[in-house]
């Protein structure tokens, strides 16, 4: 079976991030650990240690068990239930490709913050879930109202919740979704993998654009 297609037994990458999010978020909690300071996601940082605006997602506040017990919990949810149908491959690229797309959304918007947290890779996730669902034919409006008010949750003052990163990741992982049914069916992998990199690139190029051009 190749790796881009549906995988059996368990879904190794979902429990693997959380565990992997867990660990680093514990390794915060040391005082003079500097892990946050490392792989939190500063935007004027990008062009000399451009790895932040991935190492971001597996970040969260140090002073709010909240803010990963929520994300890990809805990884948790809806990773389970995407990892298997999806196939291990393909679910990493979504989780990992939403973050940047996250970061990227943040550079571009809010180039001053700084920002950390796997919001916008599990955005990805959710928005690829609800893609999916609606190409099945499945009525999954509960699900959009639930996007829709964590996305106005994001602009309430004083959450100081990214909701540049959230904005990313829903419509970089709705993209992948669109992505992986449209080649579901095809007898290569070839043209899915063409297809993901060129999100990745049209990312990484409007990076670059905003860091040596804008």
């Amino acid at each position: 079976m190749r790796a881009s297609r549906a995988s059996t037994g368990k879904p190794v990458v979902t429990y693997t991030l959380i565990a992997l999010t867990v660990a680093i978020f514990l390794l915060q909690l040391i005082p003079g650990s500097g892990v946050t300071q490392a792989l939190v996601y500063y935007p004027p940082l990008t062009a000399s240690e451009p790895w932040r605006m991935i190492t971001s997602a597996f970040l969260h506040s140090p002073s709010s068990i909240f803010h990963v017990g929520f994300n890990m919990f809805t990884l948790f949810i809806f990773g389970r239930v995407l990892e298997i149908p999806l196939g291990r491959a393909r679910f990493i690229a979504l989780y990992l490709v939403s973050a940047l797309g996250g970061s990227v959304a943040v550079l571009l918007i809010a180039p001053g913050s700084v920002v950390l947290g796997a919001s916008g890779a599990i955005f990805g996730v959710v928005a690829a879930f609800f893609v999916i669902q609606r190409r099945m034919g499945i009525n999954n409006r509960g699900l959009l109202i639930i996007v829709v008010i964590n996305l106005v949750a994001g602009f309430i003052p004083g959450l100081n919740i990214s909701w540049q990163a959230h904005v990313g990741g829903l419509v970089t992982g709705a993209l992948l979704a669109f992505v992986f049914l449209r080649q579901r069916n095809k007898a290569s992998v070839i043209p899915e993998v063409a297809f993901v990199a060129l999100v990745v690139a049209g990312l990484i190029a409007l990076t670059l654009v905003r860091i040596f051009v804008l």
